[in-house]
Order: C-alpha cells, then structure tokens, then sequence
C-alpha cells in the first residue's frame, strides 16, 4: 500500500536525522507493485528518494563543478542550436570532482536500478548534469540509447531534480509504455525528433505523464522511453543531475553511427566489442553478492 503522508513525513523526518553518507547507502524499500509498473510503463516517479539534508549537501557543489565546465557559458542563448538551448549538460562529475563521488556512486541509488531492472549487479556507464537555465528551450522527444554502444536493453537513466520542479521549470515528461514502440529508435535528438515522435506519439495514443516533481522525488526511466521537458519559463535555472546506470553483465556492441562510436570512445574507452563495459570509467556500484 502507497504511504500515507503522515508515515512519509515520519519516515523523512528520520532519513534527515541520519548523516548523509547513511542516507546514500540505506535501502529504498521498492513494493512488487512499483516494479511492475516500472516494467509496464518504462519509467517510475518515486518519492522522498532523496532527503532536503542530502540535497542541501550536494546542490551548492553540482553547481559548482557544472558552472566551471559550462562551454556554454559565453554563448547566448539566441546563438544556440536547440540541443544547447535544451540544456547546460556536464558528463562525468565524478571525474571532475571526487567530492561528487558519494552521491555519483550511492549504493542506494543503484539498488533501486538494480530492483527496476530485475538484475543481480549494476556498473555505472557515465554520470551528466542538466542544467535548464532560466528561459531555457524545450528538450525534444528521444530516447537515450539510441547514443549508446550497449548490447542489451538493460539500462536505465536516474533523473535527479536539485529543486522542486513544477510545470514552467520544465520537468521530465514521459511517454507512457513508449518503450516497447520501435518506430523512431534511429532519430538523434533534434527539432526534426520532436516532430517527428510527436506524431507518432500522437498516433499511437501513448498518455502523457507531465507532472511536477515535489522536492526529492526523483524518476528512473528506460534506455528505450521515449521523453521529452518543456521549456523553462522562470528566472531560475533547473538543476538536474543524471546517472546512467546498465546491468553489469552488459556488453559492448559494434557501434551503429558517429555517436554511438564516440560514447564508445568517452565512456567504456579500450573495451572491445563483445566484452562487458566495464573500463576504469565504469564502477561497480551495486552487486548482490556483495
């Protein structure tokens, strides 16, 4: 049964009690239910994820390290193509700054991709942040792995919004059971991908899930869910950070197209097709035998 709003206050009110090195390793208890839905649905919102101690503790340095990396920053925003209109995005924080690394590699953040996706083990394959500035463009609709020289469909993209993101700050949208739909797997994301999936969207009926997230609540998505965030109409900017997170036993395959082959480069560099991605860029995050 979902929990009333007096247990998730209490169960809150304890997480923020515990130091923030507890709170990234403690267990997010997952109901049968909501790894069914996730598997249905192909993404999850789930809430009270993340505590405001954790988030207070992580915000002020992920903006730091994003800002410093910001090639963006002397670019206007009417000089952008509509991918860097989209967002500031940063990959790999937890190279650029090891005290990133707590949150980067939480153990309880990777359990939970390890419950989703019903694997016994979970590797990192690499981290970004997205940063909406304010007046900020819409995300076109995509899905991740088409950029991703993976074998298997075995992974999933945690959403992390820094602050409570309502409606005109341009949180994730997500259509629903889109996963299982094959047409458009070959569009990069684009204006030419926003039209183009919105029609199909549109013409298979997927629903639209365009909530906001309260503080906290963060989504886990599939590499094949087709998503999308509107613009970001306030004066602040959105702060999100990413992890992509794959089953460990995922391997590499033959790269399809330029991106495909420069994740390959950037991400699981030296792993031959055929083995396991999992170079030094590539951690063990999670493992049930451990």
């Amino acid at each position: 049964m979902p929990l009333t709003t007096a247990q998730a206050r209490h169960d809150q009110q304890n997480r923020t009690s515990k130091s923030v090195s507890d709170q990234l390793s403690e267990p997010y208890p997952l109901r049968p239910e909501q790894i069914a839905a996730f598997a249905r649905d192909g993404y999850i919102k789930l809430k009270h994820v993340l505590s405001p101690v954790v988030l207070d503790a992580y915000r002020p340095l992920l903006r730091e390290v994003t800002m410093q990396h910001n090639r963006l920053a002397d670019v206007p925003m009417e000089q952008r193509n509509t991918y860097q209109q989209a967002f500031v995005q940063v990959c790999n924080l937890w190279e650029l700054d090891e005290r990133t690394r707590p949150l980067i590699f939480s153990k309880r953040l990777a359990r939970i991709a390890a419950d989703l996706l019903n694997v016994a083990a979970i590797r990192l394959y690499h981290d970004q942040a997205l940063y909406k500035e304010a007046s900020g463009g819409f995300t076109p609709w995509h899905a991740d792995q088409f950029y991703w020289p993976l074998a298997t469909d075995r992974t999933i993209t945690i959403w992390i919004p820094l602050q409570q993101t309502p409606l005109e700050m341009g949180p994730l949208e997500f259509a629903i059971a889109s996963q299982k739909f094959t047409t458009g797997r070959t569009l990069e994301i684009s204006d030419e991908s926003e039209q183009q999936l919105q029609q199909m969207i549109e013409a298979q009926k997927f629903p639209i899930d365009r909530g906001p997230f309260d503080l906290g609540e963060v989504s886990f998505h599939l590499g094949w869910t087709y998503h999308r965030a509107g613009p970001n109409r306030t004066d602040r900017c959105r702060e999100v950070m990413t992890m992509i997170y794959t089953d460990a036993a995922n391997t590499v395959k033959q790269p399809e197209h330029r991106y495909q082959q420069a994740d390959w480069d950037n991400f699981i560099p030296g792993i031959p097709i055929g083995s396991a991605a999992a170079s030094a860029k590539n951690p063990l995050l999670f493992d049930r035998q451990q």
